[in-house]
């Protein structure tokens, strides 16, 4: 899949693809520049083996500048890593990302997207909630820190239909 997002301008200033196993050197240097507890190698060769949704967004001089990974389940899919090169943070290729995934999910059918987020990563909440997703729930001790302790993971759901009217809107 290739999307172009066409700038104000009308000439495409983005897109993404489907990520390839040629793409997981540079998305394996984005993510460890991105987190202290970055993916394995491992976990992406396992979720392009498993069939997981993934895809890759470049900028237009095709410089990798964002990636997502997600697993389709029964009538829910649920994100498992959206990450942002951290200097192109804030100019909507995360919201981006998001909304082709939130598209994707409601073409098949899916009732709900779900995801987790650190609950010290107020970045990633606000771009979550500004999208459209609702805090639901706590995984106490779900993501390791740098003090070897644990931190909680908030759990976010974005309705995709039999929703109250509104719901959802922020993505539609």
């Amino acid at each position: 899949m290739t999307a172009l997002l066409p700038s104000r301008h009308g000439t495409p200033t983005a897109w993404h693809r489907a990520m390839a196993a040629s793409d997981l050197a540079g998305v394996l240097a984005l993510e460890r520049a991105a987190y202290p507890f970055p993916w394995s190698q491992g976990n992406f060769i396992d979720s392009l083996a498993a069939g997981y949704l993934a895809w890759v967004r470049h900028d237009s001089q095709l410089q990798l500048v964002a990636y997502c990974v997600a697993q389709p389940g029964y009538q829910e899919t649920h994100l498992l890593n959206l990450t942002v090169a951290p200097p192109q943070q804030r100019r909507g290729h995360g919201r981006a990302l998001l909304l082709a995934l939130a598209g994707w999910a409601r073409a098949r059918g899916d009732a709900a997207l779900w995801l987790e987020v650190r609950q010290s990563n107020a970045g990633g909440r606000a771009l979550y909630a500004g999208a459209g997703f609702a805090e639901v729930g706590l995984r106490r001790g779900y993501y390791p820190d740098a003090q070897q302790q644990r931190e909680d993971a908030v759990v976010m759901r974005l309705a995709l239909r039999d929703a109250a009217p509104g719901a959802g809107d922020a993505l539609d």
